[in-house]
């Protein structure tokens, strides 16, 4: 087995380029390459996934303990060849004074070695003071080689190898000239998903070509080849549906009958974890996929998701499907159960603005959403739940936001299913937005760590889809 933690000495340095490009290549030889992406990230564990045939894993120290990042690790990676780990931001970025949560501590915690992509634009030999100071700030950090990115030529390669050779002892496993088609676009959150590029094919190809030619991968795997077994590497067995534990405080129904949960994933919603739809599956629920933009029907479902995505970006599409959009809201004021998250909850509000354009929504949030230039909230939160709350317990509940949206018009008498502790939310007090059994939040929920939201809504479903009609009538469209 092979196993390494890609990471930068900054953000911006061609690193998830240079990532996807590996573990395309290296799938394309043959290898089972399982990749991971550490923090909260959707965007870069979907051009992995993309790359590889293999879904990307989050690795999330705010979400997770170390010993159940362990276990993840060992889990997902047992039947690999390669373990590719991405990082985010610099090797020693972090949000702790002392580093507990940087890349650096994960590459410690798994016993990865690192390989550094350094971004070489208009350098030459102050290359060197800064691989040697990478070295030196943590010697229990093994650099097992530099890839040198965005290269002006052959010349300036030439010159960056002598000067790495002379003066310090780090191979040089790569060097990736700069090139435009390589580029993965960056909008407002970061790089364009794979499910909305029409072209993430054809680029992840060119990428592999590019590390196929620019990057000696006999070299890599030899610096990174594992000795130690995993502790614990066995694939996890097909989950039992008939042990399925019954999250406590939710006394529903014994039985662990399977529920429909429709689940809204296309272009304009797509950040879902591979472990949250799991731990749906796991939990009985079984998952039937839709498309806002294209389907003119709900499916026959007794609860919906609706995650993450850019609704903004086909705010107009959205629009004009009035057809779905007014079986969802109508599904919904019947009391069917429904979680959504940030992009979801943008789509069910009533409006959505953005660059002078307004466009009509659900309708089933009576508040109007509007795009702004800067972030709104980002980073990790912390909530602790209310009485509203339709499913979830009372104990504070870690998660992550990254929004440059704001609901505005909200009714005064609006119920909050959690009170912000750390973070913005809604408005900075409040998140969670709770209508009949709808529960709409800007934070994104994980199942991991101590979190069972998976199946605290898939029971929460199974308890309410009696009295629910789980095929919506064929109302009226949305106007």
């Amino acid at each position: 087995m092979h196993r390494f933690l890609v990471s930068a000495a900054h953000k911006s340095s061609g690193k998830t380029s240079v990532s996807v490009g590996l573990a395309a290549e290296l799938s394309r030889r043959g290898l089972a390459v399982q990749t991971f992406k550490k923090g909260p990230d959707y965007i870069d564990p979907m051009w992995h996934t993309a790359a590889t045939g293999r879904a990307c894993r989050n690795l999330d120290f705010n979400l997770s303990t170390p010993a159940q990042l362990r276990l993840e690790f060992a889990r997902h990676g047992a039947s690999a060849d390669v373990c590719l780990v991405e990082g985010n931001k610099g090797l020693y970025d972090g949000l702790d004074l002392h580093g507990a949560n940087s890349n650096a501590a994960l590459a410690h915690l798994l016993d990865l070695p690192v390989v550094l992509v350094l971004d070489a634009r208009g350098m030459t030999r102050g290359i060197a003071p800064l691989i040697l100071g990478y070295q030196a700030f943590d010697r229990s950090i093994r650099i097992a080689g530099v890839i040198l990115s965005r290269l002006g030529g052959a010349r300036h390669e030439a010159k960056l190898r002598a000067v790495i050779e002379y003066y310090t002892d780090v191979p040089v496993l790569g060097a990736v000239h700069e090139d435009p088609r390589l580029a993965i676009v960056e909008r407002h959150l970061g790089l364009v998903p794979a499910n909305e590029d029409a072209a993430a094919q054809s680029r992840i190809a060119l990428l592999a070509a590019t590390v196929a030619r620019q990057v000696d991968l006999e070299r890599l795997l030899a610096a990174t080849i594992s000795h130690t077994a995993l502790s614990g590497a066995q694939p996890l067995s097909p989950p039992d549906l008939a042990n399925v534990r019954i999250p406590e405080g939710l006394s529903g129904q014994s039985e662990s009958r399977p529920v429909v949960v429709g689940i809204a994933r296309d272009r304009a919603f797509g950040f879902y974890y591979p472990d949250d739809l799991e731990a749906l599956e796991r939990a009985g629920a079984e998952l039937l996929y839709f498309d806002t933009l294209r389907d003119a029907h709900l499916p026959r479902v007794d609860g919906l998701v609706i995650g993450g995505g850019f609704p903004e970006m086909f705010m107009r599409e959205l629009e004009a499907n009035a057809a779905l959009r007014g079986e969802i809201r109508a599904a919904i004021e019947a009391g069917m159960p429904a979680y959504a998250e940030c992009g979801g909850l943008m789509y069910l509000a009533r409006s959505l603005s953005w660059r002078g354009d307004t466009r009509r929504m659900v309708g089933a949030i009576a508040g109007d959403v509007v795009m702004h230039e800067k972030a709104v909230g980002r980073g990790y939160v912390r909530l602790a739940p209310t009485e509203a709350h339709p499913w979830l317990g009372r104990a504070e509940v870690a998660a992550h936001e990254f929004h440059y949206s704001s609901i505005e018009g909200l009714a005064a008498d609006t119920r909050f299913a959690y009170r912000v502790a750390r973070g913005h939310g809604t408005d900075g007090k409040s998140d969670g937005i709770v209508v009949n059994n709808l529960l709409a939040n800007y934070a994104h929920l994980r199942s991991a760590g101590s979190c069972d939201w998976a199946a605290r809504f898939v029971e929460f479903v199974r308890r309410r889809a009696p009295v629910c009609n789980s095929a919506p009538t064929r109302l009226s469209t949305v106007h």
